[in-house]
C-alpha cells in the first residue's frame, strides 16, 4: 500500500516537473529568483527529449510499482501517461525532438517577454 502511494506521488511530482519545465517561466514575473531552479529544469527536460534519455523519476516510479506488486511500464513517462492524450500514435525520435523544441520555443518566448517587461517596467 505504501509503495503504491509513493508511486502515485512520484507521478504527481513528475507531472509537476514537466509543467514547471514548460511553463515555469510564468512564475518568474512574481518570483524572479526561481530562474535558478527553472532554467536547469527546462534544460534537463529538453535534453531528455533531444537525446532520448530517461528521467530518473520513471525508473523510480516503476520500482515502487514493482514493490507494490503492480506492473510497471517500459516506455517513458510522457509516452505512458501523456502521449495517449495529446498524440495518438507512436512517439518516434522525431516527435521527441519536436517536444524538446516545443519546450525550447515556449521558454524562449516567455523569457523574451520577461526581459521586455523588466526593461520597460
Amino acid at each position: 500500500m505504501i509503495y503504491d502511494l509513493l508511486a502515485n506521488i512520484v507521478v504527481l511530482l513528475h507531472f509537476g516537473f514537466i509543467i514547471f519545465a514548460v511553463l515555469g517561466a510564468l512564475l518568474l514575473v512574481r518570483w524572479p529568483r526561481l530562474v535558478w531552479l527553472h532554467l536547469p529544469t527546462a534544460i534537463w527536460a529538453m535534453a531528455i527529449e533531444f537525446y532520448g534519455g530517461v528521467c530518473p523519476l520513471t525508473p523510480l516510479e516503476n520500482w515502487l510499482r514493482f514493490k507494490a506488486g503492480l506492473a510497471g511500464y517500459d516506455e517513458s513517462f510522457i509516452e505512458h501517461y501523456i502521449a495517449a492524450i495529446i498524440y495518438p500514435g507512436e512517439i518516434t525520435s522525431s516527435v521527441k525532438i519536436m517536444l524538446g523544441l516545443g519546450v525550447l520555443l515556449i521558454n524562449l518566448a516567455l523569457y523574451a517577454r520577461l526581459i521586455k517587461l523588466r526593461r520597460h517596467g
